[in-house]
């Protein structure tokens, strides 16, 4: 026997030991032998992935778990990593639904976008988010999740990937039965009106008996147009521009606490010396929620001394996370993807008039419900008045001026489109790309 090949030999020995290896029920795995990293145990049960300095590695600690199918089952972790230049993409969990035979399978039944005709979404792979980190560097992972019918087991891979000179540490990983979530429906409006531009106060009082038939119909956001003050008003923003709060923001939000309902709008806002678009949330109880500042601005406006905003802030409602964008910005994939990055299941937009193939687009590329407010007519063949659902698809389309259109969603459900690649909401802060830093 040459050297070779007893060398050979020892370390296809060493490798299948290693493979083998396990750690308190975890498995060490790896796609390929070549790209694997090294994998060891430490105090109180942690489990250690490190990569030495070559680019690509990939490995992970598995372990199944027996489920019942239809069951919620809440995933915990701990993680805690250094050297990894970026977390979202090279230390995470993912959790596989799988039949008693190992077998992938498939969601429970044909939602109602689905086409006729095409096949049942399979259950994809889910991706646990990331939560607080504390003062020890110790990240909390976790998620909830329903357990497709035919699953029998999840297998839960605990990740480190693509981090040359890093090394991450996990503990406490549980998947446990836990109450399914309570629904969390919430009627979404749009009001399809153009005021007459007579005066900046009357403009806005126009929109009082629209609000008011918005609550009649149960709505909890109601999302008007865009530069409600000024629109239609001969004036510069400079000389129509106010403070918020001001008088506008004052009367919408005494509407809001009225009829007890969120409200959104966008009007010229004067800071000192500069002069936003800025768009509006306003709460029940008559509160300003929230602020943003239009980032994309169009030839016109930044001709006209408007200044642009920088951040994508989104708020906490009863029913749950809203972001905000003001026309132009539709017509960029930036605006609204940030504003999902940072938590948005709805974007409430105000916008004179854009391509409705972008406000589909903005909804379907990030699975969010969009709802926009229109001075465009129907005719126009261009924007519309409209409240689009996750996959980009109008639920309700104002037809004439003056209509209110309501629609009742369940923020709870995630969704689930054919051919599709699970809860894409919930993996944009997996998948998404790094974005280079601008020059």
């Amino acid at each position: 026997m040459t050297f070779v090949r007893f060398f050979s030999i020892v370390l296809s020995l060493l490798a299948a030991s290693v493979l083998a290896a396990d750690f308190h029920g975890w498995t060490a795995e790896s796609p390929r032998l070549e790209i694997r990293p090294q994998f060891s145990g430490g105090t109180d049960r942690t489990l250690i992935i490190t990569h030495d300095l070559r680019e690509g590695l990939d490995g992970w600690f598995q372990k199944n778990f027996e489920v019942t199918g239809g069951t919620f089952y809440r995933f915990e972790a701990w993680r805690k990593a250094t050297g990894v230049m970026n977390l979202r993409q090279s230390c995470l969990v993912r959790l596989l639904w799988q039949d008693a035979n190992g077998n992938g399978v498939k969601l429970d039944a044909a939602p109602e976008y689905l086409t006729p005709g095409l096949p049942l979404p399979s259950a994809e792979p889910e991706y646990p988010s990331d939560r607080q980190t504390d003062a020890d560097g110790w990240t909390h992972v976790s998620g909830l999740y329903r357990a497709p019918s035919k699953a029998a087991k999840a297998i839960v891979e605990l990740h480190l990937q693509w981090a040359p000179g890093g090394r991450v540490e996990w503990r406490g990983a549980t998947l446990t039965p836990t109450e399914a979530p309570a629904p969390r429906r919430v009627r979404l409006a749009t009001v399809h009106h153009k005021p007459a531009g007579h005066s900046p106060r009357e403009n806005c009082i126009e929109f009082a008996p629209l609000i008011a038939e918005a609550a009649q119909k149960q709505a909890d956001l109601v999302v008007l147009g865009e530069t409600i003050p000024s629109a239609n008003v001969k004036a510069k923003p400079e000389d129509i521009a106010e403070s918020i709060p001001g008088p506008s923001t004052t009367y919408f939000a005494d509407l809001a606490k009225k009829h007890r309902l969120h409200l959104v709008l966008s009007l010229y806002e004067r800071d000192a010396h500069l002069i936003y678009n800025t768009a509006v949330l306003l709460g029940p109880d008559g509160i300003l929620m929230g602020k943003y500042r239009k980032v994309s601005l169009p030839p016109s406006e930044a001709a006209k001394g408007i200044t642009p905003g920088k951040d994508y802030p989104v708020f906490d409602t009863a029913f749950g996370k809203v972001g905000l964008m003001v026309c132009y910005d539709g017509f960029f994939p930036e605006v609204a993807r940030e504003l999902t990055k940072n938590g948005a299941e709805v974007i409430a937009w105000p916008v004179w008039g854009c391509n409705p193939l972008l406000a589909q687009a903005r909804a379907c590329e990030n699975h969010v419900f969009v709802v926009s407010s229109t001075f465009m007519k129907p005719e126009d063949g261009w924007m519309h008045s409209a409240i689009y659902d996750q996959g980009g698809r109008p639920l309700a389309k104002a037809e004439h001026w003056g209509t209110v259109i309501v629609t009742e969603v369940d923020l709870s459900h995630p969704y689930h489109g054919p051919y599709n690649l699970g809860d894409f909401h919930a993996m944009i802060e997996r998948h998404r790309p790094p974005v280079p830093a601008e020059k």
